[in-house]
């Protein structure tokens, strides 16, 4: 059990690395959940600014659908435990 912790801790830290990464690049993160149709998805973006996305072609053809308000934002934040970032 332990292991499985350790390995879901590590985890945890490669994917909020990669998230940093990608918003020090100037590029969006992909957040999927699962209350979404398979073919959308959210884009997060290092100002804070969080999109709703549909998927129309190859993982790189996104349509937007719209901009999340700010207490929409606030709520993908909370569920995912998204920390600000500080570009």
């Amino acid at each position: 059990m332990k292991q499985l912790q350790e390995l879901e801790k590590l985890g945890t830290n490669a994917v909020k690395k990669l998230r940093f990464s990608k918003f020090d690049k100037g590029l969006p993160f992909m957040i999927n959940s699962q209350e979404l149709p398979s073919n959308q998805c959210y884009l997060e973006y290092a100002n804070g600014k969080i999109i709703l996305v549909g998927i129309t072609g190859t993982v790189r053809d996104f349509t937007i659908i719209r901009e999340l308000s700010d207490e929409e934002v606030d709520s993908i934040r909370r569920k995912f435990s998204l920390a600000l970032h500080n570009a």
